[in-house]
């Protein structure tokens, strides 16, 4: 589709094993691979790899896109290219700052993922536990959460925000190239976030969005439909290609080729 872009793969092995000899000489793989897991900092390691792995190569792009196997794109390349090309920006990334006055105080429904981005990033939780059962019922739990007590414990502060969005996300070689520098040096911000759950919805949007020297849109360029409520977007159908044709975005999740290929087969057919 794209004349055979560079794609760096990150497969875990030890989850299901993947038949190399099959993929094209485009396709460069990381090795030695994470065992990744859900919501792990894992997932941002892989990412930070494999856009390193991206950026060694000569002829290094000048964009690249976090994919996954149940991806697929719903634009054509011209007009993929043309979007990037025709804009300033540096990255397209769902960010959204997160703070202790919308967690607190703003009781909208919408916003419910930012209240959870707040308890996941900026809380900090202490727990007392007594080794005999008998004391058990004295177990503490302390959650501490306004910005004045979780100061000593976090890395935000005034000049360095807490961000969050969806992890998925495209970016120009300027924006991949801060990210991997950033990474590789011993920073606060790293640390922090190597020990928490859910780092891939708010690591990249924290970096990226206080680097003063990158443009940013609000915007992943990715189709999802959440309306099926739940921890997973809906698998789309046939029925949702009116939707996908009439939206901005230049990829779309998530398909599933057991449930549905004819939406797959009529995206082949549009795009070519």
């Amino acid at each position: 589709m794209f004349n055979y872009p560079l794609i760096v793969c990150h497969h875990d092995f030890s989850k299901c094993d993947l038949s190399v000899d099959a993929l094209s000489k485009n396709v460069l793989l990381v090795r030695p691979h994470l065992q990744t897991e859900w919501a792990n900092f894992a997932l941002v390691e892989a990412t930070v790899q494999a856009l390193r792995l991206m950026y060694e190569v000569p002829h290094t792009p000048d964009w690249f896109v976090l994919l996954s196997g149940a991806d697929y794109p719903i634009k054509t390349a011209k007009q993929i290219l043309d979007d990037l090309t025709s804009n300033s920006y540096d990255a397209y990334i769902q960010h959204e700052k997160i703070t202790y006055e919308t967690y607190k105080y703003d009781d909208r429904p919408s916003i419910l993922w930012q209240k959870n981005s707040y308890q996941r990033y900026c809380t900090k939780s202490f727990s007392f536990h007594y080794s005999k059962k008998s004391l058990a019922h004295l177990n503490l739990e302390i959650s501490l959460e306004h910005p004045l007590l979780t100061k000593p414990f976090l890395p935000f502060s005034k000049k360095l925000a807490c961000f969050s969005g969806s992890q998925w996300f495209c970016a120009n070689s300027k924006a991949a190239k801060y990210i991997i520098d950033f990474h590789s040096k011993k920073n606060a911000l790293t640390l922090y976030y190597s020990k928490l759950k859910y780092t891939d919805e708010s690591y990249f949007q924290t970096v990226l969005a206080n680097a003063s020297h990158l443009k940013l849109q609000n915007d992943r360029r990715r189709y999802i439909d959440w309306s099926d409520g739940g921890c997973h977007p809906k698998t789309l159908l046939m029925e949702d290609l009116p939707n996908l044709l009439a939206s901005s975005a230049h990829f779309a999740r998530k398909f599933d080729i057991d449930i549905d290929s004819n939406i797959l087969n009529e995206l082949d057919k549009i795009i070519s």
